[in-house]
Formats: C-alpha cells, structure tokens, sequence
C-alpha cells in the first residue's frame, strides 16, 4: 500500500491534558483563540509554523510530539461482509485497526471514515476521508440494548472530539467479540437460573488473559410482549401451554432467551415441551425485530425488555428485572471515551431520556460490580 499524500494528526489535545492546562490557557500562551486551537487539536486545520514552536514550547515538547503526517490510506481488518466501494467506519482495539461497514438503512445518514479501495481476505485498504485522529479517540460498544444508540448520541454530543460506535449483537455474541478484540466494551444481559446471579457467571467462564471489569449500567424490565392491548389475554408463560399462542424468539446466545427458558422451566415445561412450543425455533437477532414481529401479527408473543414493547406500542407484562452491565477489559480503562461515556451516562440530560423510554433504573450506573481475573 503506498500514499503520495500524508494527513496530519495533532496530538496537541493529549499533551494538553498532561500538562493539566486548559485551552483557555493553552490558546493564549500560543497566541490564537479557543477556536482555532480546537480546530488543530481536532484536526480540522493545521497550525502556522510560528503557532506550531508556541505550543511545543507552552507544552515543554517537541514540534515533532505534537504532529506528525499518517498515510492517507490505511490497512484494517474488516468486521462483517465488504466489498470494494463500500464505505466503512474505523476504530482501534488494541493494535488493530478496524473497519466496520456502513450497510443498510442505518448507513445512508451515517459519515465514514473512508472508502475501501482493495480487499484482500479480513484485510482492507482504505482511503481516509475523514480525521484521521478521531480513529484513536474512538470506541466501539457492542451489546442488543436499544438505548446503547441513545447513550453513543449524548457522549458524542457531550464530548464532541470523542466517538462511540455501537453495534448490535445478543449478549453471548457481545462476549465473543470482545474476546476476538472486535470491541472495547460489550454491554451484556445473561441471567444464570441456577445462581439467580446475572452476567458474573458467564464472564468468569470467558477466560481471557486480562480482568474484566464488570460495570453496573441499569437494571431493566423482562417479560412477554403481546400485541397491543392484548387480545389473547395472556397472563404469564403458562398460557403458552397447549399451542394456541404463537411465540417469536431471540437467538440462543440471547439474554431474553435465557430467561424464556428460565420462566419455562419454572413453570413446569420440560425440554421436549418446550421445543414443540410453536414459534419456538422461530428466532430473531434483536429485541426490536421481535416486537416487531408481535406487531405485524406474525407472533402472538415475544421474551424482550418492556422498552421494545413501549417502543412500538405493544403490551407488556412484567416478570423480571436485572442488570444490564458493561464488560470492560482492563487495558480499555483508561481509553477517554470510556471514561466520557460512564461520565454521559450518569448525566441528568441523558437519565432524563433514560427514563422515559421504559423499564430503566439506572440508580446503580457506573458501579462497579466486580472484576473477574
């Protein structure tokens, strides 16, 4: 892969915060205002050679530390199915640099990063056409809560020269790409029937070579979606016995799905039983597809959160509450959009909005619930 053009990226915002100075401060040691030093830390504009000595010596650095030319193509690993042409986002996990496709109707109103120029197996050459910089100060956050989405929006808003990239994937599926490196964080709902305890026992069983921290985000409501105003008249996981009800359910590596199964077993359903449920092998990849299915009339009842139920105007009937938590690995810790997002999701703006999309109790967010070695 070769470049005749080089981008250049400011490492000015990094020494900044070391240094403890503010860029009210910073910006009037280096002669230029507020905005202009954004627009260099950002990556926006690149500084005179006269500010470039200014700010190197308020920082007590090099010229040299603080910016430097990157290509203005790069090789990742592509997450997913590309191909040539297709735009894609990228972030760094670890030493790898990640490409995640923009596909579908979510990437029409979506900026990438680059377009992919050669493809050769997992490996991508892509042709920058956003800030190169921001690809380091970006995190990617994987997990089938659909207030993730919301969550990324308001750190972004709070922290513009920050991102957080979500995507969409069943709990057990979240825990796998962590493991692969795939992500920084996974956001995770497994409820262990035999401990009562949620997301702790699963962690433990991944075994990867760093801790794992485990941080409270909420606790949310599970339980049956039916169609609006439930004219089946459904009152629990028994009335599922007989055949009368049509279910639609999540993917095995699924929370709900893991809970269905509990309420099941509860109930007095036993493995043969359950399987012949009719619906039951009918599965979905999230809980918004599965509400949406109850709400075309292609199910009777749907396992989810009562936030997709809400979402789409459905009954709900509550059975469960538990914790929806943040599986961050130890050298993630420190990454600023982290820190920015547990800093979003304690923000009065956010809870407020939190709140009423249903079923949230957020009284614990940014706990820490345990490390497992």
């Amino acid at each position: 892969m070769s470049s005749s053009l080089g981008v250049l990226r400011s490492s000015v915002q990094q020494y900044r915060k070391n240094a403890g100075l503010g860029s009210t401060e910073l910006a009037r040691r280096a002669g230029i205002t507020r905005q202009a030093l954004h627009n260099i830390e950002t990556g926006h504009s690149g500084p005179t050679t006269v500010v470039a000595l200014r700010l190197a010596q308020a920082l007590m650095c090099r010229v040299d530390d603080l910016f430097s030319l990157i290509p203005s193509a790069v090789e990742a690993r592509v997450i997913g199915e590309a191909q040539q042409g297709y735009r894609v986002r990228l972030a760094r996990v670890g030493t790898h640099l990640l490409a995640l496709p923009l596909q579908g109707a979510a990437g029409l109103n979506q900026r990438g990063d680059g377009v992919i120029k050669a493809h050769h197996g997992s490996q991508v050459e892509v042709e920058l056409s956003g800030n190169p910089a921001l690809l380091e100060r970006t995190v990617i956050l994987i997990g089938c809560d659909p207030s993730l989405e919301l969550l990324a929006a308001h750190t972004e808003r709070d922290s513009p020269d920050l991102r957080v990239l979500t995507r969409q994937a069943s709990s057990q599926a979240a825990l796998a790409e962590l493991a692969a490196g795939n992500a920084h964080l996974a956001g995770i709902h497994l409820w262990d029937a035999g401990s009562g305890e949620s997301n702790l026992p699963f962690v433990r069983r991944m075994g990867l070579d760093q801790p794992l921290h485990v941080i409270a985000l909420w606790t949310w409501e599970q339980g049956l979606l039916t169609a609006a105003g439930n004219p089946r008249g459904v009152q629990g996981v028994a009335d599922l016995r007989g055949g009368d009800l049509r279910l639609i359910n999540r993917d095995s590596g699924a929370g709900s799905r893991l809970m269905l199964d509990g309420w099941l077993d509860a109930a007095g359903f036993g493995v043969s039983e359950r399987q012949a449920l009719p619906g039951y092998h009918d599965e979905v990849d999230s809980p918004l597809e599965a509400a949406r299915q109850v709400q075309v009339g292609a199910a009777d009842v749907a396992p989810g959160p009562r936030v997709a139920a809400q979402a789409l105007g459905l009954n709900f009937l509550p059975l469960q509450r538990e914790h929806f938590d943040l599986i961050v690995p130890r050298d993630h810790l420190n990454h600023p959009a982290f820190k920015a997002l547990i800093h979003t999701a304690r923000s009065p703006a956010f809870l407020l909005e939190l709140a009423t999309l249903g079923g949230y109790d957020a009284a614990q967010v940014g706990q820490l619930r345990g490390i497992v070695a």
